[in-house]
C-alpha cells in the first residue's frame, strides 16, 4: 500500500484533537458489504494515525457472507486461502453517534493491500466507476426515499416479531396516533445530529412502516447519506429494544417497503438538463430527460436484480400493491415504474419506483445512473406515457416475477453489465445465485401448514 502523505497524518491528528474535546474516545470504521449492510471495527482513539497510515485488516471473504454467516464459495475467498483487505478511515466522514456516547464513525474505503487499488467488491468503488463511465459532462443527483417496518418482540408469533403500533387508518401520519411512543421524532432528532440530509418522516401505509426522506445530492454523496440512514435507523431501533427492518415485504398481512430514486441530471454550470419547456415537449420535458427515460425502461428487467435483490423482494409485486410490476413510465402517475413528479425548472426529474429497501444504496444508484447513461447515448425515446391506474397487465411489459428470472435477465444484458464490470457482476450473480439454493432447500412453515395435515 502506498505511503500517507504528511497531510493526512496532520488530518489524524487534527481530528484526534477535536474528537477529545467532545470527551469521544472511539472511532467506528464502516463500510458497506456486498448486500449493502455495515461492517464495521471499534477503533480507540489513540490508534486512529496508524489506521489511516496502514489500513484496518478484514477478510476479504465478508463480501461473500451470508446473514445466516454461510460464507459462499467465489473467487478471491475461500480458493484464495481467504485473504485480507484493507479498510483506511475517512476522516472526511466522521461523525459522532448521538445515541452512544463517546463514540463517532465513519466510513471506510476499501482497498487491496497489495496494490492499494480498490477491493475488487466495493460497492462504493462500483458507483464511482459507473459515474466515470458516463463522462463529466452531466453530473447526477439523487434524491433517495426509504421505507422501513419498526417490529416488537412477540412470542406469539412465527418470527418472534410482529409490527409496532398496530392501528389502522393512520396512513401518511404524524404525532402519537401512528406511533404511540415517539419513534419517529427521536429519530428524526438523531438524523438531524448526524447531518446526513434528513428532511422529513411521517408513519407510512403499513401498521409501525415508516418513511423518512433524504435531501438530493451528488450521486456518491446519495448513496453514502442513504447507507448510513439504514444503519443508523437499525441502530436507534436497537436502543427502543426494537427491530427496524428494510426487508421487501416482512409481513403477509402488510404491504412492502420501497427504495425510490428521485434523479435528475446537471451540467457543469449547474443547469438540470432534464427541464425542457424552451424544447417544445408537450410534458415540459427535454430530449435528454426522454432518453434517460427511454435508458431506464429499457434495462429494467436487468436493474431488478439491483433493486430488488432478494427472494422476499418479488413478494412486494403485484396488482394492487402500491409498488410496480410493468416496465411503464407515467406523469404524476404513483402506479408507474418510473414517475415524472409535476415539479419543473430545477425541479425536473424521475422517480425510479422500481426499488425496495434491501437494495444496496450504492448499486441501487450505479444500476439507475448506468440505465439513465445508455439512454442518454443511444439517444432512445420512450414509449407513450401511462394514462390512468398501471395495473392492467395488457398495457406494458411485465418485471421479473422473481428472482431467478432478474438475475437472467442482468447476465443477458451485456450493455449495462459492460457499465457495470465483468468482475462485479460475475461476484454479484454468483452470490445471489447460492442465495436461492438455499432458500429452495429450505422448508417454511407454510409448506408444514399446507401439507403435513392433509397428506
Amino acid at each position: 500500500m502506498s505511503e500517507q502523505s504528511p497531510a493526512h497524518s496532520d488530518q489524524a491528528r487534527q481530528a484526534i484533537a477535536a474528537l477529545r474535546a467532545q470527551d469521544i474516545d472511539v472511532v467506528r470504521v464502516v463500510y458497506p458489504d456486498l448486500l449493502g449492510a455495515d461492517r464495521a471495527r471499534d477503533i480507540l482513539v489513540g490508534h486512529l494515525p496508524a489506521a489511516t497510515h496502514h489500513g484496518l485488516a478484514f477478510c476479504r471473504a465478508v463480501y461473500h457472507t451470508s446473514p445466516q454467516s454461510d460464507t459462499v464459495p467465489m473467487p478471491g475467498g475461500l480458493s484464495a486461502g481467504m485473504p485480507d483487505i484493507s479498510v483506511r478511515p475517512d476522516l472526511d466522514t466522521l461523525h459522532r453517534l448521538p445515541w452512544e456516547p463517546g463514540v463517532a464513525w465513519c466510513l471506510g474505503e476499501a482497498l487491496d493491500p497489495a496494490t492499494g487499488r480498490p477491493a475488487p467488491e466495493s460497492p462504493r468503488d462500483l458507483l464511482r466507476r459507473v459515474l466515470d463511465r458516463i463522462g463529466a459532462e452531466l453530473h447526477p443527483v439523487i434524491g433517495p426515499e426509504l421505507e422501513y417496518y419498526l417490529c416488537e418482540r412477540d412470542e406469539s408469533a412465527v418470527t418472534g416479531w410482529s409490527p409496532y403500533g398496530r392501528a389502522p387508518g393512520n396512513v401518511y401520519s404524524a404525532g402519537l396516533r401512528g406511533d404511540p411512543d415517539g419513534h419517529l421524532l427521536r429519530t428524526l432528532r438523531h438524523l438531524k445530529e448526524l447531518e446526513i440530509g434528513a428532511t422529513t418522516g411521517n408513519r407510512e401505509f403499513g401498521s409501525g412502516q415508516f418513511e423518512i426522506n433524504l435531501d438530493h445530492s451528488t450521486a456518491l454523496d446519495a448513496a453514502d447519506r442513504a447507507f448510513r440512514f439504514k444503519a443508523a435507523v437499525k441502530e436507534i431501533a436497537r436502543t427502543e429494544g426494537r427491530l427496524a427492518t428494510f426487508m421487501a415485504r416482512p409481513f403477509n398481512e402488510e404491504g412492502g417497503s420501497g427504495f425510490h430514486l428521485h434523479l435528475s441530471m446537471v451540467d457543469p454550470d449547474g443547469r438540470n438538463v432534464f427541464e425542457g419547456r424552451d424544447e417544445g415537449d408537450p410534458h415540459g420535458l427535454s430530449a435528454a430527460a426522454r432518453h434517460a427515460t427511454a435508458g431506464v425502461l429499457a434495462h429494467a428487467p436487468a436493474l431488478t436484480a439491483l433493486l430488488n435483490p432478494t427472494v422476499n423482494s418479488y413478494k412486494r409485486f403485484g396488482p394492487d400493491s402500491l409498488a410496480p410490476w410493468l416496465i411503464d413510465w407515467g406523469l404524476d402517475n404513483r402506479s408507474a415504474m418510473v414517475r415524472i413528479p409535476p415539479e419543473r425548472g430545477d425541479g425536473t426529474r424521475l422517480e425510479l419506483r422500481l426499488g425496495d429497501a434491501t437494495a444496496n444504496p450504492y448499486l441501487a444508484v450505479a444500476g439507475a445512473i448506468a440505465a439513465v447513461g445508455l439512454g442518454l447515448r443511444e439517444k432512445r425515446e420512450p414509449p407513450e406515457p401511462l394514462e390512468g391506474y398501471g395495473y392492467r397487465e395488457n398495457t406494458a411489459a411485465r418485471l421479473p416475477r422473481t428472482l431467478t428470472e432478474a438475475l437472467d435477465a442482468l447476465e443477458g444484458d451485456t450493455e449495462l453489465t459492460d457499465m457495470l464490470g465483468a468482475d462485479f457482476t460475475h461476484s454479484f450473480l454468483t452470490y445471489k445465485r447460492n442465495e436461492i439454493e438455499r432458500f429452495q432447500q429450505y422448508v417454511t412453515d407454510w409448506e408444514f401448514k399446507e401439507y403435513a395435515f392433509l397428506t
